[in-house]
């Protein structure tokens, strides 16, 4: 297997950035959103940061929203909307809870420990609204069972988003990562409103090193935990954003099946 110097560039980057912390903001204090793209949305935190109890809840007024169920996925304009669970240059391992009410944002836990990654991640990542990766469906080319978890989006614009925004984003190309055997497409996406979204439109505008970049970094953050490197299909290479929009539209579909009660839920909260 071949590294490049920039995939290695991004490995060994050393930061002072703490799990809770992104990189230049006051050490203590969680990079939160207070504000959201998409108008009347808010966010409410409970508990306590840095423990089991933290979740960040969503709101439109005094109604509870569901970050996975209740935010349209795209808009009018052709670009979609991604829930940031991760700001860039952070290391707590933050999701949407899809087996709790109401799926707020919690930190993962593994073992009873709450989940860090080892190092920051560079990128602001986060998931689409509405999209499932079915468990039970298997990929034609690439033989692997969906993740069970909305789709993942990496977004490569310069700014920290902050958790619990929801930002307007263009899809630029899509990766196939393979964890454990199943299958977690990765989207490798930019807000619109970045000073770069007028240069990047499709993957082969996207500079090597920034794929190669989110390709070795998701490859080897398992490892220090005595778990194998992560795999990718089609030759480890990102496709473009056509397929990038394609595995949405699939994801998508999926998703209202799912709430059609047309496949079954398992332990997935869906609000029925």
């Amino acid at each position: 297997m071949h590294i490049t110097k920039s995939a290695l560039s991004f490995l060994l980057l050393a930061t002072r950035a703490t799990a809770w912390t992104a990189h230049g903001l006051p050490r203590g204090r969680f990079l939160i959103g207070q504000w959201q793209a998409v108008a009347g949305i808010s966010t409410d935190v409970v508990g306590q940061e840095k423990t089991e109890s933290f979740r960040l809840k969503f709101k439109e007024g005094d109604k509870t929203l569901s970050p996975w169920h209740d935010i349209d996925l795209s808009n009018e304009d052709g670009s979609f909307n991604m829930v940031v669970e991760i700001p860039k240059m952070t290391r707590a391992k933050m999701e949407v809870a899809t087996k709790e009410e109401g799926n707020p944002i919690a930190q993962d836990i593994k073992k009873g420990k709450l989940r860090d990654y080892h190092g920051p991640i560079f990128w602001n990542y986060g998931c689409l609204p509405q999209t499932w990766e079915d468990p039970g469906v298997k990929h034609p080319e690439l033989g692997c069972f969906g993740d069970n978890d909305p789709i993942d989006v990496v977004e490569i614009g310069s700014s920290a988003l902050a958790m619990g925004s929801v930002k307007s984003v263009k899809p630029l190309g899509v990766l196939a990562m393979i964890d454990d055997g199943e299958l977690d497409w990765k989207v490798l996406a930019i807000a619109t409103d970045d000073p770069l979204a007028k240069e990047y439109n499709d993957i082969n505008d996207v500079p090597e090193s920034i794929k190669a970049g989110i390709r070795e970094w998701f490859r080897w953050y398992k490892t220090p935990d005595d778990k194998p490197i992560n795999e990718f299909g089609f030759d480890e290479k990102f496709l473009d954003k056509a397929e990038a929009i394609k595995v949405i539209h699939e994801t998508h579909d999926a998703w209202k099946k799912l709430m059609a009660g047309e496949t079954d839920a398992g332990k997935l909260w869906t609000g029925k």
